[in-house]
């Protein structure tokens, strides 16, 4: 019988992604708390962040989602050593865009997948993780350009304040690594990630 695999994302880029690639999912948004969690964590690297975020999202989605596959992913842009999230605010959107414009920066990741117990070959859930980064390169854009991007409201809610897959392509120069990590889930690393629960890829295409 084919396995359904659980998003545990809000993000329909994600959502596209998965589709795109012929795999079956359904969505269920998770309620990690992702401020408290990172507070929590104390000093660690953008990459750790995202990782730790994407965990959190694909374990509150398995505690009430038994018999399942459940992916949660978590983007983190890094500029200079410093994380971006997202922006949420558009004053802070147009301060990033002033910032990243003619540079590059690295768009961290992470994956978690978790098979909760009926899948597993143990009595509890078991997961793994992985973390993909890609290196993105900005065109110079102008205040105009940031001012008029900014008032569509796409960089508010996605990390670092831009997404490649929508208006923002038109800004971005080149990305060196997998495009799909920027846009916020690695189609191969969730190829690997199955493969660490038994589970092959293909299984869930549609």
């Amino acid at each position: 019988m084919t396995q359904t695999l659980i998003l545990a994302s809000a993000s329909p880029s994600r959502a596209k992604l998965l589709t795109d690639a012929g795999i079956t999912h359904t969505v269920k948004v998770s309620d990690a708390d992702e401020d408290a969690l990172t507070a929590a964590a104390g000093p660690i690297t953008p990459s750790e962040t995202a990782l730790l975020l994407a965990r959190a999202k694909a374990e509150s989605v398995a505690e009430v989602t038994p018999d399942s596959l459940v992916i949660g992913c978590d983007s983190v842009f890094e500029l200079d050593g410093t994380p971006y999230g997202k922006p949420w605010e558009p004053e802070v959107a147009r301060e990033r865009w002033q910032l990243m414009r003619g540079r590059t920066g690295v768009l961290h990741t992470g994956h978690w997948l978790i098979s909760t117990p009926s899948l597993s070959d143990v009595g509890s859930p078991v997961g793994y993780g992985e973390v993909t980064s890609a290196t993105v390169t900005f065109e110079d854009v102008k205040d105009a350009e940031i001012d008029a991007y900014v008032a569509t409201g796409e960089p508010l809610q996605v990390a670092g304040a831009f997404t490649i897959d929508g208006l923002a392509g038109a800004f971005i120069t080149g990305v060196e690594g997998d495009p799909h990590t920027v846009v916020g889930l690695s189609i191969s690393t969730l190829r690997r990630l199955l493969g660490k629960h038994g589970v092959a890829i293909t299984d869930l295409w549609a």
